[in-house]
This record gives C-alpha cells, sequence and structure tokens, in this order.
C-alpha cells in the first residue's frame, strides 16, 4: 500500500539536508545542517571542505529527518537525491549514501535536478497558502548564489515540463551579493548582510546600471521566434563598478577597520556591522541592492509578457531579499500577475524541495538507473 512518502537528500553545496515529504504537498520533517561557520573564514564555499562536512552531517541529518517525521524507513515510497547541477564531490556524498540506502530498503531511486527542486519549493507549499493552484504557464525565476535562470513551467498530466527562457552569461545574482559583500569587509554568505543594510543608505545616491546584453537572432533578416527570444543577466560588471566605486572614493581604509572589528567578535551578525558603517557605505549597499533587484525584476516581468506566462514564481536563495519580495509583488500586483515565493526556511537548499519535485517522477515511474553519478553541470528543460 503507497504512503506517498518521500525520503529526500539535498547535498549540492554547503548544506547537508534531508527531508520527509508526502505526496508533494505536506511536509513532515526538513532538516539541514548548515555549513556557513565553516565557510565563513573563507568568504565562499570550499569545495573540499564542504565534502569533508556532508560525509560527517550526511548519516544524523537523515536518521533526524526520519524520526522527526515519525515514521520508519520501511514506510518509504522512494529515495530522492539532487543529481546536479553542483559541487562534484559534493554530490557524490549525497548521491552514494541515497543508491546505498535505497538498494539496502529495496525502494525506487528518484533523480532531482537541483533547479527543479527550487521550483518545488514554491510548489510545495502552494496548497497551503492559496485556495487554487498557480495559473499555468508560470515564468520561474531561480535566483540563488550559484544561480539566476529563467524557465517556462508547463505540467503535462502528472509531469512537468521547463524551457529555459533566460540565464546570466558570467556570474550568478547571489555570487555578487557574496562577492560585493566580501569587498566591503561584511560576513559570508553576503546576501543577508546586504539585505539586513541596505534599508538604512540611499538606494538612489550610486547611479549603477545594466550594460544591454543583445539576445542572438538565429534566423537571418528576421527576428527571432518567441521560442528562440533568451533573456540574459550579467552581474560581472556591477562587481567591477563596486570595486571601481571603493577605489575612487578611498574606502579602503575604512572597509578594514570594519573587517577587523567583525572579526573580533564570536559569530558577528548584519547589526554589528551597521555602527561599522558610514552614510557613503550604506548608500553604496543600498544602491547596489537596488540595481541588482530592479535589473531581476526588470527582466523577469519582460519575460513574463514575451511568453505570455499566466504567473510567476521566484525561488533559491536570494527570493529571502526583502526588497526583492516587496518590488516584485508590487509589480506583479500592477499588472494583476499572481506571483509566489517560497517561505524564507525553502528559499535556500533543502531537501524538501527535493522530495517534492520526486512525487511526479514517482507517479510516472521516472527511476534513476544503478549508474546514477554527480552531474555538476546538470541543465534543466531545453
Amino acid at each position: 500500500m503507497s504512503t506517498g512518502l518521500i525520503l529526500g537528500i539535498e547535498s549540492s553545496c554547503d548544506e547537508t539536508a534531508a527531508a520527509v515529504v508526502r505526496r508533494g504537498t505536506e511536509t513532515l520533517s526538513n532538516v539541514v545542517a548548515s555549513q556557513i561557520a565553516t565557510h565563513a573564514p573563507y568568504g565562499g564555499v570550499v569545495p573540499e571542505l564542504a565534502s569533508r562536512e556532508h560525509l560527517r552531517n550526511i548519516v544524523p541529518v537523515v536518521r533526524t529527518a526520519v524520526s522527526e517525521a515519525g515514521i520508519t524507513l520501511q514506510d518509504l515510497d522512494a529515495i530522492a537525491v539532487t543529481e546536479g547541477p553542483g559541487l562534484a564531490g559534493a554530490l557524490l556524498v549525497g548521491i552514494t549514501y541515497a543508491k546505498s540506502l535505497a538498494y539496502a530498503l529495496n525502494k525506487p531511486l528518484i533523480a532531482v535536478n537541483h533547479l527543479e527542486g527550487h521550483i518545488h519549493a514554491v510548489l510545495l507549499q502552494q496548497p497551503q497558502v492559496e485556495s487554487e493552484p498557480l495559473p499555468l504557464p508560470a515564468l520561474a525565476l531561480v535566483v540563488s548564489g550559484g544561480h539566476t535562470h529563467l524557465y517556462l513551467a508547463h505540467r503535462s498530466g502528472e509531469s512537468w515540463h521547463y524551457r529555459n527562457v533566460g540565464h546570466t552569461v558570467d556570474d550568478a545574482a547571489g555570487e555578487a551579493f557574496d562577492k560585493v559583500a566580501k569587498l566591503l569587509g561584511l560576513g559570508y554568505p553576503g546576501g543577508p548582510w546586504i539585505d539586513a543594510l541596505a534599508p538604512h543608505g540611499n538606494p538612489k545616491a550610486v547611479p549603477f546600471s545594466f550594460a544591454q546584453i543583445k539576445p542572438k537572432v538565429y534566423r537571418k533578416n528576421t527576428r527571432a521566434s518567441q521560442h528562440e527570444r533568451q533573456f540574459f543577466f550579467s552581474f560581472s560588471g556591477i562587481k567591477t563598478a563596486v570595486l571601481r566605486y571603493v577605489q575612487t572614493h578611498d574606502l579602503f581604509a575604512p572597509i578594514e577597520v570594519r573587517r577587523s572589528a567583525l572579526s573580533q567578535i564570536s559569530h558577528p551578525k548584519p547589526a554589528d556591522a551597521l555602527p561599522l558603517c558610514d552614510e557613503e557605505a550604506l548608500n553604496l549597499i543600498a544602491s547596489f541592492q537596488r540595481a541588482v533587484v530592479d535589473d531581476l525584476r526588470r527582466k523577469t516581468f519582460q519575460a513574463a509578457e514575451a511568453f505570455d506566462a499566466a504567473s510567476i514564481l521566484v525561488s533559491g536563495g536570494v527570493a529571502a531579499n526583502r526588497e526583492l519580495r516587496l518590488r516584485f509583488a508590487a509589480e506583479a500586483a500592477e499588472r494583476k500577475l499572481p506571483i509566489a515565493f517560497p517561505s524564507l526556511a525553502l528559499s535556500t537548499d533543502n531537501a524538501a524541495m527535493v522530495a517534492a519535485a520526486a512525487w511526479p517522477k514517482l507517479l510516472d515511474k521516472e527511476y534513476a538507473s544503478p549508474q546514477l553519478s554527480a552531474e555538476p553541470s546538470l541543465a534543466l528543460g531545453r
């Protein structure tokens, strides 16, 4: 007898996570072991350290998820695991454990694309927060430390299908947040620090701009068709612009004072940095965030219009940004376009989204082969 229970395992980057979800919509447990303290001294994820921490955490995290769900491993219908994209060594820890567990329990193994998981982090909660499902097709913005992608998502029966209609040509938005925060002497990950400090500055003080990235025209002498059109993002330029501002305004000395002061604090928080930031620093932070959020907002809604999307969903770690949520929600309301975000807990990497994305695959008997391995550059859709 089917229980509808799927154990999800996520280890694509620096979070070791496990969750039990029933029928793709009811989260019974969602356990995440963070590695922020491990990587914070380096200002970014160190792949080898991430793999070691996953090895240390995978067994207790899975045990805790099963215990908190109030089930046994035999109650599960399937095991789901992130196949990619992500760090090869980190992915292999989760995949190897999931394959061993599925074999020992004689349960189906389901491979999940991490990006699809982020989309299902929103869909997972929709039945609890809305009486009606999101109208389709939906335009999904997946925006995090490693990804900035736009997908047109639609459903056929139980299966979900995706078309990639936009992506970054260089750095992801979340990576820009991390690197700018590091440059300015703030903590890691940079997104929450910038998000917390930006309201104290003037977002119009520094006029950052983005160069237009022209889409390719695939048919000679004709305009690209709707199916060929792409929306491109680029965030390397604004990182350079912040660096140039720091150089031309001679801000390195106060940045080093701030960096040194925060290093003396055990587990520093953004509130600790506020008194260490003068008006110029806060204006720079606010202007950077506004520029990034506006670029994401403008192109997402342009894409929604171009592809006749019936709704928008925003997911990934940067979806936790307060200004992004406010500005996206305001424009969606103005356009009378339904929009949805995951809860803050499901915005960052987690395993509930993996288990939720696996549910339609279980119904379609879309099982992974015994040869399943890590796919660090795995793409989603066509």
